[in-house]
């Protein structure tokens, strides 16, 4: 994986909603600017821009000179405190980015003859502010145009841009989707609940307000909770599943996210086992009758050798 650093562009001032603090509003339960720095956490530095405030993971703060300086004075405050050979650069109003779109910025920086590459956007623009550059060209460039205007503040990105090389690639609707209205707000958290989506987006908020890394199979312990909502009481579900992931982390104390991804594997596996035998055990009985003594009917004796009977 390419190596890179990240400056996160988060000091405007948001004039279209009417001046609120726009990287910390939520959307789907987390602020905007963490959301974007949930995307890029391979970074090896993250640079934020702007105001200093609470964030889901270590960042280096700094501020463009002046203040309010605009997105090219931000960006050279921003390189300042970055070594890597790339850069990637981001606004933080980013709802819906991903590390794909990540991936796919770096890649195309990396190829020869480019100075860096951005994502346009669904109409053809050029999003320079989702973009990766070569940190090189990047300083040369911004050093010429700050000789050549006394300073960078007040000035178009549209100066740098025009000067690199650079490789334009599609990443969708969603990847270039930034808020800068409250119709905008609205429009992020309606698409996060639509059927599709809901379901990842609240896994990935709930890991991310817990501080878990776990790639699990949200497909499993779905099947999971309605063979126990099914086959045993429709309570049985959130509970069985909390004991699953109690398991899980016992099981894996000490050990990595994949390790830990096993055991929770591992356990849905024996309560899904466990839940399908109790439903058969009912439908037996539904169809057959018990006895007085809570066998099946017919004097049938239970199945000594299923696994979980403690027999032999």
């Amino acid at each position: 994986m390419t190596a890179y650093d990240v400056i996160v562009l988060a000091g405007g001032a948001a004039k279209r909603l009417g001046g609120a603090d726009k990287p910390g509003v939520r959307v789907g339960g987390r602020a905007l600017l963490d959301r974007v720095l949930a995307a890029c956490d391979g970074a090896a530095r993250t640079v934020v821009v702007g105001d200093r405030r609470a964030t889901a993971r270590p960042v280096l703060w700094t501020r463009e000179v002046p203040q309010g300086g605009g997105p090219l004075a931000a960006l050279g405050a921003g390189l300042k405190l970055t070594t890597a050979e790339y850069v990637l650069v981001l606004c933080a109003d980013l709802p819906f980015l991903g590390p794909g779109t990540v991936d796919a910025l770096l890649a195309a920086a990396g190829e020869p003859g480019s100075e860096g590459a951005l994502c346009t956007d669904p109409d053809g623009r050029d999003q320079p502010l989702v973009a990766a550059y070569r940190a090189e060209p990047l300083r040369r460039e911004l050093a010429l145009i700050a000789t050549e205007y006394g300073s960078l503040a007040g000035l178009p990105l549209r100066i740098l841009t025009a000067e690199l090389e650079l490789a334009r690639i599609d990443a969708g609707p969603d990847a270039a989707f930034d808020c800068d209205t409250w119709d905008d707000i609205a429009a992020a958290r309606a698409r996060i609940r639509e059927h599709g989506a809901v379901l990842d987006e609240w896994i990935t908020s709930v890991k991310n307000e817990l501080g878990i890394e776990l790639d699990v199979d949200t497909g499993v312990l779905l099947d999971l909770a309605r063979d126990a909502a099914h086959g045993v009481a429709r309570p049985a579900a959130p509970l069985t599943t909390f004991l699953v992931g109690y398991a899980a982390a016992r099981a894996s104390a000490g050990a990595g996210p994949d390790e830990a991804a096993a055991a929770v594997a591992e356990a849905s596996r024996k309560a899904t086992a466990l839940a399908l035998r109790w439903e058969a055990e009912a439908a037996e009985s539904a169809g057959q009758g018990g006895d007085a003594a809570g066998g099946p009917a017919g004097g049938a004796k239970p199945d000594a050798g299923r696994e979980g009977t403690g027999t032999s």
